[in-house]
């Protein structure tokens, strides 16, 4: 598991590397690796998640709600409270939280933005979530699921992506205060921590973008992140994205003379037309190639691959942005289908997959479980969606096509 896997004495794992010049103790491979799914478009709203929030404005040109930001600034603060509470009391259940440990994950990893920890209330997000984080969290603890916490959003956008709040311009720490809120949303998740034992990691910022802040600024801003957690909470685990770096740069992010530390990387399939271009054997090629990559830096830190799904296409509804096309059939960016005629038609309705399609799709699943346990584990993205089944976990290991338990070295996809 995730954490206390690796730190617990009481779970027979390994300590931390007492010397600061010695590497950080990394997984032992007698033990369990991380298996979990992200509880994501709970407290950071994504169109393509959850379309039912967007609907109303689906025809509306030039959309006023794109991200959760403008949101609430088209709704008011009133309205939205009432719609956002009532999703935030829907999203995520006990019976779904009974349900995903029923299917053999021992890990959720938990998104949630600055604005529910360190607020500014002349910005139009609007709050009330810390309670419903602590049923999560009460739920988790009942059916000994770990949690790690993810600020998954900062001041400004750390990537432009909806995922952080607010699509568009990257402008984190261009503000004196960017930085200082985003370590007190921290200093609020390492309390929570403290509160409840089941949080055994906290991710200090998800997918900082390099091409958007300076890799010194982020560089910077982990190792106040890194102290300001540890003076608080210093028995869970530090989690920090490879900020979309090549894997040789990776070190530079997380100091060898750190503990109890984890590197985060996310791999998808569907964001790069090269990727799009790949056939079913190149998917699976890939992914077993990126399990080794992967566990050479594993030797020096635990890396964990904290979101991936089964998509091959980016044919989920919105998933580039609300009101947005795909890359696949040419909508979006690229002026043309990714092959002669392709479409999005049934691609992300798993009732009209062929026994074909559903064999592949439990192939890959397999493949990258495989892969990303030849490091420390996996956490896959996400529980569940409306409507768009290759990114939903529990639909997919309802199907089968997600074995359960989802145990990748049962099937060696990859060579051993």
């Amino acid at each position: 598991m995730l954490f206390k896997l690796l730190l617990s004495i009481a779970a027979g794992t390994l300590c931390i590397a007492s010397s600061a010049a010695a590497p950080v103790a990394r997984r032992d491979y007698s033990r369990p690796p991380t298996r979990g799914v992200n509880l994501g478009g709970l407290f950071v709203l994504e169109p393509w998640i959850t379309p039912s929030l967007f609907k109303e404005w689906e025809s509306t040109p030039n959309s006023p709600a794109i991200d959760e930001w403008s949101y609430c600034a088209t709704l008011g603060k009133d309205e939205c409270t009432r719609r956002l509470h009532a999703h935030w009391r829907s999203w995520v259940q006990e019976t779904d939280i009974r349900e995903l440990a029923g299917m053999h994950i021992n890990t959720i990893r938990i998104p949630i933005g600055y604005w529910a920890l360190a607020p500014n209330y002349t910005e139009p997000y609007i709050q009330g979530q810390i309670p419903y984080l602590k049923q999560v969290l009460g739920w988790a603890t009942k059916y000994q699921l770990q949690v790690l916490l993810d600020l998954h959003g900062v001041p400004g956008s750390q990537n432009g992506f909806d995922n952080s709040g607010r699509r568009g311009d990257i402008t984190w720490t261009k503000r004196p205060t960017d930085i200082q809120r985003s370590l007190d949303s921290l200093t609020e998740l390492a309390n929570i921590a403290r509160e409840f034992p089941i949080v055994t990691g906290i991710q200090a910022v998800n997918e900082p973008a390099n091409w958007g802040v300076d890799k010194s600024t982020i560089i910077d801003y982990y190792t106040q992140a890194y102290s300001t957690v540890r003076s608080i909470a210093p028995q869970v685990s530090l989690v920090f994205h490879d900020a979309f770096l090549p894997q040789e740069q990776w070190g530079d992010l997380v100091p060898q003379s750190w503990s109890n530390v984890y590197l985060d990387t996310h791999i998808y399939h569907v964001f790069m037309e090269d990727q799009l271009q790949l056939s079913d054997d190149q998917h699976i090629n890939k992914t077993c190639a990126d399990g080794e990559r992967l566990k050479q830096f594993n030797y020096r830190t635990p890396t964990i691959c904290g979101e991936f799904s089964l998509a091959t296409t980016d044919c989920a509804g919105w998933l580039n942005g609300f009101q947005r096309g795909t890359r696949w059939d040419g909508t979006y960016l690229t002026g043309h289908p990714i092959v002669p005629g392709a479409t999005c038609q049934g691609q992300e309705d798993m009732s009209t997959w062929s026994d074909s399609k559903r064999a592949f799709m439990k192939r890959f699943a397999m493949a990258q479980f495989q892969a990303y346990e030849m490091a420390s584990g996996w956490i896959f993205w996400n529980f569940k969606t409306e409507r768009s089944d290759a990114w939903n976990f529990m639909k997919l290991s309802n199907a089968g096509i997600i074995p359960n338990p989802p145990a990748g070295w049962d099937y060696y996809v990859c060579s051993k």
